[in-house]
């Protein structure tokens, strides 16, 4: 079926955009508009003078940037869901965030419908099989983002801001235990055993290890258990049972924090390349490894839509890591404000 003639507010839109240096076609306006990304074209211009209103330029100028890149709308996309807060918009983003968790398992044929309950022998062996079907041939991303940052400042005699956290999520010794935690949750991995992981993902560092065990040992004397409070402990169905039940407006927020924060990091490590100090500056403070390093921001190499979903459920569950982002955005705001060396 031939494609209707593009309307003349079509046609403005495509010369607009062309004006921010980029070509979009009005078949990608149709598109766009089609996944809510663009409103309704009867919302495009001002109704008191019936100009292309700014901010959908620019939105339909951001979209054609991304798109210029050959990269996929994927979680930019989500943003602009976020901005609109529309009931469709909003659950449109509430699926697709669900669908960003479960997408890897699904891909090796795990149906988190059909994952068996309870602490029966057979539902525990049963999600063992599963947990290492999904290992099956699968291997940790080989490149570590925060290391190579490392590996070239130790080269060019750089100094960075020491590590203060375990490791990356992605690390090998984490991968194991870290896909039983995803389908069973802390039913069928225990503290001992995620604490022995990240003790040999990282080391280096016994006296973060120990820490780590003597803050459990001493809730364990208060009657409370630490790990079972965290965002994982009910594993992936915990995780995706949060996103949707979570209200829409601090789903929204999560989200437009989350994608803001990834768009200024973005911007200020391509910075860095010129002004390395700008590097030193984002490590030292704590988000980089409550956030880049553990493998929660998507960064050059590493991460994508499943970095973002998992920055997304730490706003939402974990108690002042919302807080803790706000206060790195804001550093990174003032980071981007800053002219540019002559």
């Amino acid at each position: 079926m031939a494609r209707t003639k593009p309307s003349a507010l079509e046609l403005a839109m495509v010369a607009a955009v062309r004006e921010y240096g980029f070509t979009v076609s009005p078949t990608q306006l149709e598109r766009w508009r089609t996944q809510l990304w663009l409103p309704r074209t009867a919302e495009w211009t001002d109704p008191q003078t019936g100009a292309l209103r700014p901010e959908i330029v620019h939105r339909a100028a951001a979209l054609a940037g991304i798109s210029k890149t050959g990269r996929k709308i994927s979680w930019f996309g989500w943003a602009f869901w976020a901005i609109d807060a529309t009931p469709e918009s909003t659950a449109r983003l509430r699926a697709a965030v669900a669908d960003a968790f479960e997408r890897p398992f699904k891909g090796a044929g795990i149906d988190f419908g059909q994952i068996p309950q309870g602490d029966s022998d057979e539902a525990f062996e049963a999600r063992q099989e599963m947990a290492a079907r999904m290992l099956k041939d699968r291997r940790s991303p080989r490149r570590d983002f925060d290391g190579t940052l490392r590996a070239g400042a130790a080269g060019a005699e750089f100094d960075l801001p020491p590590t203060g956290s375990v490791s990356k999520i992605f690390h090998p010794a984490l991968m194991g235990p870290g896909v039983r935690l995803m389908i069973g949750g802390a039913q069928d991995v225990g503290f001992d055993e995620m604490a022995e992981a990240w003790e040999a993902a990282k080391p280096g560092n016994p006296e973060m290890i120990e820490h780590i065990r003597a803050a459990q040992r001493e809730a364990a004397l208060a009657g409370e258990d630490l790990f079972a409070q965290s965002p994982l402990a009910g594993g992936l169905p915990g995780l995706i049972r949060a996103v949707q039940e979570a209200d829409g407006e601090r789903l929204r927020t999560a989200v437009l924090a989350c994608t803001k924060a990834t768009m200024a990091l973005s911007m200020l490590l391509a910075h860095a390349v010129n002004e390395p100090e700008i590097l030193r500056t984002l490590m030292a403070h704590e988000m980089w490894d409550q956030w880049v390093r553990v493998g929660y921001a998507p960064v050059p190499g590493v991460g994508g839509e499943v970095a973002v979903v998992m920055s997304v459920v730490q706003h939402l569950l974990t108690p002042g890591w919302a807080e803790d982002l706000e206060r790195y955005q804001t550093l990174m705001d003032t980071l981007l404000a800053q002219p540019a060396p002559v």
